[in-house]
């Protein structure tokens, strides 16, 4: 059942704001539909419902066949009025219900005699609807119709055409390919409108031949587009053609830059603003090449329009983390900004002013800073904490006064994120900055006083167990870590346990008031506060009798897990699947993460999987993965890495080069790992890249590549490839990948390598990023304990139809793939011949939101499965999030 769209306004927490589709209900307006029945027809009652209807389906409301159908035979009946209104509404419900009725094709013929009607607009609607709901044999049939209307004089039709054209491209390539003529001269065309849709869809068609599109920008940039959106196409066009010449051109020629720089002087805001983003992003751009981009950005940093304001401010934020000279003259202009009414451009302004500012500015703009943090939201706060730790780190001599700053605002109220950012950037600032570290120490011993988040403070009790006897004065932290025995919950209280331990096996004039603290802990409540005092007290028990060594003693608390995770959890499977009666031994676990032999590999018909993660993993594969990122500079400054997915091969069985991807998932970016590997011994690939095609990512931009600089016989090796996104969004897209290497001849008697080699490239799969991507698997031990604690506020609750399936376990294993959580308690199983079920499922999104999950399964009709969705956790947004993916899915 759709859910009503009442929104309370949180300023008018009395009021409600009224929605009209409030209470609506799927019978209700089904019956309703009646009304396209009647004899004498009503435009305006017969609009209303279909208004109705397309508010349920876009709510995510599912139809069944018998439905779908019933509904979409009565609305071809509505073919009949002549009201223009009601008829664009008729365009618009056989789109929406085309995919889920049966027998569309009696509505063609109308369509058709629409397509060919004296009313323009019954023609546009008509081609795009036609090419909608039409098949391959339907679509030869109307193919000279369409090429007509591609070149029609009337804008509007042109434009639904080509539009068209581009939807059809997926699904009929070679039939659309042959409109070739006909788009190209709908490029001439002067409505600016038709000139962007044909630049698109004639791109498209040419787009997997180089040549072409090279030529394609060439015959364009000489100046016949005159539509601003056709031409900032282009410049985007063009752009691709320099990225692509720039891997090949070794002499330092850049070709169409003077037509970027020439769009600078256009008369459209657009245009140039798309210009100047262009150059800023070209590879291996150079300060004479930036500077008039720079201008034009700084001209519109002072613009009336807030949009251009923070277009401008926006792309310097980007061009100062590489060439913070180059926006250094635009300083004066930013910090008129600081005071913008506009958050977003007063956060990014003082954002770029810290990383192109010098020492000498530092006081001043903390002072700036400090009025500015109280008025924004936190997200906000969190780029503007990241941007001062970089400085720190920039400046580490005036560590004092931002180490003082992030103290104070960690004081302040704010959310886990904000707080969380704050921690973290101390204890970069600690780890990084010898001079800063009692300092800090200390302002997070203060924090963990009044902290309200039990995953900081254990956190940050570890740190401080690790950094904290090391320090001139270990003993002023015992008071503040034996507080949290005295004050915290049973967790905090575990761990404070933990951190005393290490104060008392590594300083041992604190070891009398250690033991004296843990027998203390030995009478708390909770089992795991009392296991781990008994374990540390007869740990410290055993160095004064010497029957433990103290090495062992610090191994045991310091040491990492020596054994990765999947392969205890494995283990530990099998044990208690086993009926021994023999203790589970530790040593037993495998330490390496097993990979197969390459020849192992083409045995058995699989891909190798590359380096996946560093053969020595200490502790999971996850902890590797991070570690190999964090070791690499480009890299180094994303944060914590949230998720690893597993390999996705991009080559077939037995092919020359075999190449897999992983995708690293952090906050604001995303990380592919190529992961390749050379199969023929008489060949050596240098200078290995994989060039990425984000034309389908539209919310991903390229920040970062890293090529291989040599890939020999049977050795694996990797190449990464990094785009920005919005902070926190699962943002998805499909990625086109092409591996490009210089590849050498072998001898293979002397097993040399010639001096020369060719370049060439290798067409790889697509990789795609889904929603999935973005929620971790996370079990609970207590399902219904968990779902209880987070309570009804942030629920969604709603239904699915999931169409035909074979058997539930086919629908059960779908959603856990489509939504990537963890099934628990072995509801993942469906019993045989059952016709209904429920599975739990657990996880937490990016942003470390816990999600829990209840899907009830039935089977509605002759394998008609419908499903029953519930959400619950700590953000209602996230739980929004969720619905969307199965609605989407």
């Amino acid at each position: 059942m759709a859910q009503p769209l009442v929104k309370k306004d949180d300023d008018r927490d009395d009021e409600a704001e009224y929605s009209p589709f409030l209470g609506i209900e799927k019978g209700a307006v089904l019956q309703e539909a009646r009304v396209f029945n009647d004899p004498q027809l009503d435009a305006r009652r017969c609009s209303q419902v279909i208004t109705k209807l397309l508010y349920l389906l876009n709510q995510g409301e599912t139809f069944t066949k018998v439905e779908a159908t019933e509904v979409f035979f009565s609305v071809t009946k509505l073919f009949q009025s002549r009201d223009i209104g009601l008829r664009r509404m008729v365009y618009l419900i056989i789109k929406e219900l085309s995919p889920s009725a049966d027998e569309v094709i009696i509505v063609t013929s109308s369509l058709m005699k629409d397509m060919n009607s004296k009313t323009d607009m019954y023609r546009a609607n008509a081609i795009r609807v036609l090419c909608r709901i039409t098949d391959g044999t339907l679509l030869t049939q109307i193919e000279r119709y369409l090429k007509q209307a591609i070149v029609d004089k009337n804008p509007v039709v042109a434009s639904a055409a080509l539009v068209s054209g581009i939807h059809l491209l997926q699904t009929n390539p070679e039939i659309v390919k042959r409109w070739s003529n006909e788009v190209q001269e709908a490029v001439q065309s002067r409505a600016a409108l038709v000139q962007f849709h044909a630049l698109a869809l004639l791109h498209q068609i040419r787009q997997n031949d180089r040549l072409a599109v090279s030529k394609l920008v060439t015959s364009l940039t000489r100046g016949t587009v005159r539509s601003p959106l056709a031409q900032c196409l282009l410049i985007r066009y063009t752009s691709q053609v320099i990225r692509e010449s720039s891997m090949n051109n070794q002499t330092g020629d850049r070709p169409f830059y003077d037509y970027l720089e020439g769009c600078l002087r256009h008369k459209s805001e657009m245009v140039i603003f798309e210009a100047a983003r262009a150059i800023t992003e070209l590879n291996g751009v150079t300060s004479r090449e930036l500077t008039p981009a720079i201008t034009v950005l700084q001209l519109f940093l002072s613009s009336s329009k807030p949009v251009l304001r923070f277009a401008a401010v926006r792309t310097l934020n980007k061009v100062s983390m590489t060439h913070p000279m180059a926006v250094t003259n635009c300083n004066i202009d930013m910090e008129s900004l600081i005071s913008d009414q506009n958050r977003s451009i007063a956060t990014l302004a003082i954002t770029t002013l810290l990383k192109t500012g010098n020492e000498s500015s530092v006081d001043r703009l903390m002072k700036q800073i400090t009025n500015f943090m109280s008025d924004i939201a936190d997200e906000f706060k969190i780029v503007v904490v990241d941007a001062i730790r970089s400085l720190c780190l920039k400046f580490p001599l005036k560590y004092r006064s931002l180490m003082n700053f992030l103290s104070s605002i960690l004081r302040e109220e704010g959310g886990f994120e904000y707080k969380k950012a704050i921690v973290d950037s101390i204890v970069i600032l600690i780890r990084d900055i010898p001079d800063a570290k009692e300092n800090g120490l200390l302002h997070l011993c203060e924090f963990i006083e009044d902290c309200e988040f039990t995953y900081l403070s254990t956190q940050i009790l570890h740190f401080l167990g690790n950094e904290g006897p090391k320090t001139s004065d270990p003993s002023k932290y015992i008071r503040y870590i034996y507080n949290r025995v005295i004050l915290e919950n049973a967790t905090v209280r575990a761990s404070a346990v933990s951190t005393l331990a290490k104060f008392g096996a590594l300083v041992d004039a604190l070891k009398p008031r250690i033991f004296i603290l843990l027998r203390r802990c030995l009478f708390d409540s909770d089992d795991e506060v009392r296991d781990r005092a008994t374990l540390y007290l007869n740990m410290l028990d055993g160095i004064e009798e010497a029957v433990e060594t103290d090495d062992d003693v610090k191994e045991f608390l310091f040491g990492s897990l020596d054994v990765p995770l999947g392969n205890l959890e494995s283990s530990l499977k099998n044990y208690i699947q086993e009926t021994s009666d023999e203790p589970f031994d530790i040593n037993s676990v495998p330490k390496e993460v097993k990979s197969q032999p390459l020849a192992e590999k083409k045995a058995t018909g699989k891909k190798p999987t590359g380096l996946g993660a560093p053969p020595t993993a200490p502790s999971s594969t996850v902890d590797s993965y991070e570690k190999l990122l964090s070791s690499i500079p480009e890299f180094s400054t994303f944060g914590k890495l949230f998720k690893s997915s597993a390999p996705v091969e991009l080559t077939e069985a037995e092919t020359e080069y075999a190449v897999n991807a992983i995708k690293h998932i952090y906050d604001n970016h995303v990380v592919f790992q190529y992961n390749c590997t050379n199969t023929i011994p008489e060949q050596l690939l240098e200078n290995v890249s994989v060039i990425v095609d984000a034309s389908d990512a539209e919310e991903f931009s390229e920040v970062a590549l890293k090529p291989l600089k040599s890939l020999p016989y049977d050795s694996p090796g990797q190449t990464f490839v990094a785009f920005e996104k919005p902070a926190g969004v699962p943002a998805i897209g499909k990625f086109s990948n092409v591996l490009k290497f210089i590849v050498k001849e072998v001898d293979p008697t002397s097993g040399e390598a010639d001096e020369d080699g060719v370049e060439d490239e290798y067409q790889l799969e697509e990789l795609e990023v889904v929603s999935a991507d973005y929620i971790l698997k996370i079990g609970v031990s207590n399902f219904r304990n968990a779902w209880e604690s987070i309570g009804p506020d942030c629920e969604r609750v709603d239904e699915y139809g999931l169409g035909p399936r074979e058997n539930l376990t086919e629908a059960v294993s779908a959603v856990i793939n489509l939504l990537g959580m963890q099934p628990c308690e072995g509801t993942e199983v469906v019993p045989n011949n059952s016709r209904s079920h429920t599975c739990l499922l657990s996880g937490v999104f990016i942003g470390n939101v816990k999600v829990l999950v209840r899907l009830q399964f039935g089977i509605d009709g002759p394998k008609e499965v419908a499903m029953k969705l519930a959400v619950r956790s700590d953000d209602e947004s996230v739980s929004d999030a969720i619905h969307e993916i199965v609605a989407s899915g």
